[in-house]
């Protein structure tokens, strides 16, 4: 898979097809319209090129000239910063604070449960229960603005898209007030087309 776009700059990315954090980086590279060779990779049998560079031997991996980042955080704000049009994360320091701070809930409250629920086991069924949960009370955020606490897309729409793109897959329904709420939130960011373009064939599986 390949995001085909602008010339600014030759990047190799190693990405799990199915994986949330690979999934948000292909999205935001889609976003920023960066051409970049995206090399879909076992994490269980990685590329040469990623047990070299990566010592943690994680995806998402991303190449660019003599630089290597293995973090999807810090992957896409380098790639916010590499390519500031348009901007995905606010330019004053009190809201661009406040927005990694959004991220690093997302992480915490929201990724952990999905890796949790992926793993099974005894731990599955609470993770399911406590995301369902979280989601339904987010809903007067994703009520308020076209945009997580923004008027704009930011990284943080970036991140929570491919969580909510996978609840089916996740086993996981809304009460019907609350997924009405969520989903008109959810299409907004789904019918972006660069989201259509971060999809892999995996990711497009997930839902029905």
């Amino acid at each position: 898979m390949a995001v085909v776009a602008n010339k600014r700059s030759v990047m190799t990315l190693y990405s799990d097809p199915s994986s949330i954090h690979c999934h948000r980086v292909r999205f935001v590279l889609a976003e920023k319209n960066v051409t970049v060779d995206i090399v879909d990779a076992d994490p269980l049998d990685l590329p040469e090129d990623v047990v070299e560079m990566n010592p943690y031997g994680t995806l998402p991996t991303i190449l660019d000239r003599d630089l290597t980042l293995y973090d999807s955080r810090i992957i896409m704000e380098y790639l916010d910063e590499r390519f500031p049009h348009p901007p995905l994360l606010p330019v004053d320091p009190v809201n661009r604070a406040a927005s990694r701070l959004y991220l690093h809930r997302v992480d915490t409250d929201w990724y952990s449960k999905v890796e949790t629920i992926l793993k099974g086991g005894k731990g599955a069924a609470a993770a399911r229960k406590e995301l369902r949960e979280s989601l339904i009370t987010t809903v007067p955020v994703f009520k308020a603005m076209d945009f997580f606490m923004s008027e704009s897309f930011s990284v943080v729409d970036a991140s929570i898209a491919p969580l909510l793109w996978r609840l089916p897959m996740l086993g996981i329904e809304l009460s019907p007030a609350a997924a009405k709420d969520v989903d008109n939130y959810a299409n907004r960011l789904f019918e972006r087309e660069a989201f259509q373009q971060s999809l892999t064939e995996e990711e497009r599986e997930m839902r029905p």
